[in-house]
This record gives C-alpha cells, sequence and structure tokens, in this order.
C-alpha cells in the first residue's frame, strides 16, 4: 500500500522514468555520489534504486585477478562486462516497468560514447528519460584517499596490502584512460542532460536541465560537500504539554526540562565545541533549551514540530474521544495521515528539505527540535524508509551525534526502529479504511505553522541549579566502522541522562 502511495506522489515530480547515469574514472565517488542521490530522492518520496556495475561483474568473475581485466584489448573480459552491462539494464527495465521505480541510477564508469549510446538506445525503446552525472577529478591526493578508504576494502582485494592494492587499482584506472571519452558540452553532448561535478565540488557544469526532477538532482548535487563535520540532534528539554501528555502547543521547559538544558551546557564545553551552530525552531520549548547553551543561535520556523491542527494540545485519549475517526486513520498509515488543518509526515519531509541541504553545506551544527521533526532528519540521514520514520525511537534527553564520513565499509544495522510511546489501536465501529483525507490533498493554507514568533528578547535564560538533581550526561557510544546502504559512514553517539555507566549499543 505505503509503496503505491509513493510511487502516486512520485508522479506529480515525474512524468516519465529516468535513468540517472553515471561517468567517470575509477575512484571519483561515482558510487558515494549514487548512494547519497539515491538516499535523498527516496526521502523526498521518489522511489530510487542504484545499480552498480561492479556488483554484476563480481557476480559474472568470481575471482578479481588483476588490473589485466580492464585492458580494453583484453577481448573476452570486454564481453563479459558489455553482457553485465546488458544484464543491468535489464533490471534497470524491470524496476522501473514493474516495480514501482521512477528513477534507476546506473553506477558505472560508462567512460566511452559507445557504452552511453547504448545506454540512451535503451533508453529511448523504453520511454525513459536519460541524465548524467560526470564526476571528474584530476587532484591526486583526492584520489589516493579513495582508493585507500574504499578500494583496500572492496570484494576485489581479499588480502587487502595496501601497497600492492593502490599499485594495481592506479593501473587499473590507466586502463580506463586509454579509452575515456569526457563529456563534450560544445559539440558531441550539447544536446544531452548533465551535470559534470569537477574536483569533488569545487565547480560545476550544468547542461540542458530539461525537467523538475532533474533540477532537484542539480540542486542537491551542488550543495553536498565531502568535509569533516558533526551534526548533533536533540529534543527540546521535557516540556510542561510532556508531563501531561498532551501533543503539539507552545508551553515552556518543566523543571526536568531545564535540568537538561543546564546538562546540554554542561555537554557543549566538555567536548569543547566553540565552533558549533545552534539552530532551533520558534517554539518556546527548543528556544528555553538553547537559552541555556549562552551562546548564539538560529530560530528556523520550518524546525517547527508536525502541525496537529485541530488535535493541537489534547492527548490522544481526548483525540480517540473527540475525534474517533482521525485516531483511527492515523494509527491506519501515519506517514501520510495529515491533521484536519494539519501537517503529515509527508508535508514534514517537504518542509523539511532546506534544513537538509543547510546541514549538508555546513560545518559542526546542533538541532534542537522536536519528535516528528527529529524522526524526518534521522530518516534522512540513516536512510530509513517512509514506513519506519514515524517509528523511530528520539527520546527526550537524549543527543545524537552523527558524523558523515565519505567512504567506508558496509554493514548491517543492528536494532530496528521501535515504535513511538502514542497510543495505539481502533475504536469499535470506525471505518478501517483512510477515506477521506491524506498527504495527495492540498494544504488548507500556504502558511500551516501558526505560531507567535518567539526571540530571545523578552525570554531570558533560564537560570542553571548549583547543584542539579539531574545526573551527568553520558556518553552511549556507538562507533559504525563500516557503511551502510546509504553511502555514508557515521559515528553515532547517543548521549542519554542516565547514569555513570556507559553501555555500548548499535543503531
Amino acid at each position: 500500500m505505503l509503496c503505491t502511495q509513493l510511487a502516486a506522489w512520485a508522479s506529480y515530480m515525474t512524468n516519465s522514468p529516468t535513468v540517472i547515469v553515471m561517468i567517470g574514472l575509477p575512484a571519483r565517488g561515482k558510487t558515494y555520489i549514487s548512494k547519497k542521490l539515491t538516499r535523498y530522492l527516496n526521502w523526498i518520496g521518489v522511489p530510487t534504486k542504484v545499480f552498480n556495475l561492479g556488483v554484476y561483474r563480481r557476480e559474472a568473475v568470481k575471482s578479481y585477478k588483476s588490473y589485466d581485466f580492464f585492458r580494453h584489448d583484453n577481448k573476452e573480459a570486454m564481453l563479459i562486462r558489455k553482457h553485465c552491462a546488458l544484464v543491468a539494464l535489464q533490471d534497470v527495465k524491470a524496476y522501473l516497468n514493474d516495480e514501482g521505480g521512477q528513477i534507476a541510477v546506473f553506477d558505472a564508469t560508462n567512460t566511452t560514447r559507445e557504452r552511453r549510446e547504448m545506454i540512451l538506445n535503451f533508453a529511448i525503446d523504453n520511454s525513459y528519460k536519460v541524465f548524467f552525472v560526470e564526476s571528474v577529478c584530476d587532484d591526486p591526493d583526492v584520489i589516493a584517499t579513495n582508493i585507500m578508504d574504499v578500494k583496500v576494502s572492496s570484494p576485489d582485494y581479499p588480502e587487502r596490502n595496501r601497497e600492492s592494492v593502490m599499485e594495481d587499482f592506479l593501473k587499473r584506472i590507466e586502463c580506463y584512460k586509454v579509452t575515456y571519452q569526457p563529456l563534450d558540452p560544445d559539440e558531441h553532448d550539447k544536446d544531452r542532460s548533465f551535470i559534470q561535478v569537477i574536483d569533488v565540488g569545487r565547480r560545476f557544469l550544468v547542461n540542458r536541465v530539461k525537467d523538475y526532477i532533474q533540477s532537484k538532482i542539480v540542486y542537491y548535487l551542488m550543495n553536498i560537500h565531502v568535509h569533516s563535520h558533526s551534526i548533533y540532534l536533540c529534543r527540546h528539554g521535557e516540556s510542561s504539554h510532556n508531563v501531561e501528555g498532551r501533543i503539539g502547543g507552545d508551553s515552556e521547559l518543566s523543571g526536568r526540562g531545564k535540568q537538561f538544558a543546564g546538562a546540554l551546557h554542561g555537554f557543549v564545553e566538555e567536548h569543547h565545541l566553540s565552533d558549533l551552530k545552534v539552530w532551533t525552531s520558534q517554539l518556546r520549548r527548543t528556544i528555553q533549551t538553547a537559552e541555556e547553551l549562552g551562546v548564539p543561535y538560529e530560530q528556523w520556523k520550518i524546525l517547527n514540530e508536525i502541525d496537529a491542527g485541530v488535535c493541537e494540545d489534547m492527548t490522544y485519549e481526548m483525540i480517540k474521544e473527540k475525534h474517533p475517526e482521525e485516531f483511527a486513520m492515523r494509527d491506519l498509515d501515519k506517514y501520510f495521515y495529515r491533521y484536519p488543518g494539519g501537517e503529515s509526515y509527508q508535508d514534514l519531509v517537504q518542509r523539511l528539505e532546506p534544513v537538509i541541504m543547510e546541514l549538508e553545506r555546513q560545518g559542526n551544527v546542533l538541532v534542537i527540535c522536536h519528535q516528528a521533526v527529529m524522526r524526518c532528519l534521522l530518516a534522512y540521514f540513516l536512510d530509513k524508509s517512509a514506513d519506519d520514520l514515524p517509528y523511530l525511537k528520539c527520546p527526550l534527553h537524549t543527543v545524537l551525534k552523527l558524523t558523515p564520513v565519505a567512504y567506508g565499509r558496509r554493514f548491517t544495522p543492528g536494532q530496528k526502529p521501535i515504535a513511538s510511546s502514542a497510543v495505539k489501536g481502533q475504536p469499535d465501529g470506525v471505518p478501517t479504511t483512510s477515506s477521506r483525507r491524506n498527504s495527495f490533498t492540498p494544504l488548507s493554507s500556504q502558511d500551516q505553522v501558526k505560531r507567535p514568533r518567539m526571540y530571545s528578547v523578552g525570554n531570558p535564560p533560564l537560570r542553571r541549579a548549583q547543584a542539579p538533581t539531574l545526573p551527568s550526561i553520558i556518553d552511549l557510544f556507538t562507533r559504525h566502522q563500516d557503511v551502510g546502504p546509504n553511502g555514508h559512514k557515521f559515528d553515532v553517539n547517543i548521549l542519554l541522562s542516565n547514569n555513570r555507566t556507559s553501555t555500548k549499543v548499535t543503531f
């Protein structure tokens, strides 16, 4: 059901399936770009999948021996490589025609015009659009780093001897250089739609962007940067509404919430985060949490909590009693369900897109936000599906540290998403299908978040207790040594107001 709804939503942004064709010599970051772009497109609701030709090659050739396989005069190997490309394209066709996919990313070197013409003819035969993404980089330091970070752990090199890997892979690159034909924006490829990413995003060349989804791809690729930084996510301190079990509203911090604000101040000082940017919503509970830090902060209206419309300031029991149909509809489809006069999680994802772009560009940032907002941000960074997003566990008084790293090894997450504490269940006599309203219906106004703007003026810092009763924040420290399906490695630190005992967990 959800896949069908996502495909229907994606049709608003794409009028025909698109094949994104990667181009570039080995160790130019094509797979990194492919996975990151796929994660973004899936997050905004466009079903996208990567087809990595290296995977098909390793299926066909079980044991890699040396760079000789990639010589242009190795006729047997050239036939195998072409066959792998044709098999991959058939899988692309099945995904786009039969499995509800909207975008397929063909992740391969595709360095010759002959190969690109073959892909273009395939797309024409199937009425697909084609958008090329070429990664161009001649910086030897970047190339060497990519080889060491990625290829040492590649299945092609099970022994992982750094010196021998570097030597063989550099020779592999030379094999590709012999026949490499870059995109030519002035003559041969002047009518193609493409973007060239030059020297890891220092420069870009964009040519003939023809539709909305291509413009979204360009927009995203021009905003991502590979640099060392950390993103800290936390919810505001406990509010009076949290204590009463009410949702939404603009309540102030409870006593325990004020203690957390003080503990957060201590965490920032302890970790010497002097260059940290702090972002909040425009609701009092996030502002009061930030005020205690004693550092400048920025207020973002788009970081406000999901708008619960007519259900604002109510408990779930009150919603169940006063709006039983709404209660049941939300329980049936939490991602697409939209509160009357309010928002859905899907609406919230669209609202938060500018925040994601800024987080990709910034240095170290602490985002003090709300439960639904934090779920949406985490779903992007951790590549969680729309099915999982509304149930990601984001407890109060927890700071999550994410450190994106461009390359790493694959891992399998060890913890399933945990359902929230929302009251679940279905009242008797309520329809079992969501038939009246969901995220596809237009918003009732252009500005759904009707909240008074809060400023630091008139909202003085909270006075920190000399001896807070809340225990110090401790480090439940998780370090992912490997890369997940999103093409990122994350150092994930969960910092809980709990006790002095440190427990290692897997996110």
